[in-house]
């Protein structure tokens, strides 16, 4: 483990996937924050101990809150085969500058495309981040495959 730590390749790969872990974690925060301050919830015990009219009023579904959920959801489909392919690709041996600009162009493109999407910009932004995130992805499965490719 010493050694990989050593690498300067795999320490460059923690660091942009700490990144965009941490913006997918606070995904939840931030939901929960649309919830309340837009009175949207979706389970009974959310709204406490309310008369059943205000519970009526704030068990209801907002935009806002949907929109959120829905960027978080994306981050799911996203993140996670960024980082289990990532740590594959990182294993390859890649040059550093080809792997940096590899992490750092998926942590900009996930990073770009939460705020399009939370501050709904008009498309093909929220699109273009989300296929350059893709092929960066891609990219680096390739080489993953290309390298250890074991038939």
């Amino acid at each position: 483990m010493e050694k990989l730590m050593e690498n300067e390749v795999f320490m460059a790969f923690a660091t942009y996937a700490a990144i965009v872990i941490i913006k997918l974690l606070l995904m939840g925060p931030l939901t929960g924050y649309y919830r309340v301050t837009r009175g949207a919830f979706s389970n009974e015990e959310d709204v406490g101990r309310k008369s059943e009219e205000e519970k009526k009023k704030l068990l209801k579904i907002h935009p806002d809150v949907e929109r959120v959920r829905r960027c978080h959801q994306n981050d799911l489909e996203n993140i996670i085969p960024f980082v289990v392919i990532g740590l594959l690709y990182a294993l390859t041996g890649p040059e550093l500058s080809t792997a940096l600009l590899h992490f750092r162009l998926f942590a900009g493109s996930r990073i770009f495309h939460t705020v399009a999407y939370i501050g709904a910009l008009p498309q093909p932004s929220r699109g273009l981040s989300w296929i350059l995130g893709m092929l960066v992805t891609f990219s680096m499965a390739y080489r993953v495959l290309s390298t250890a490719l074991f038939l």
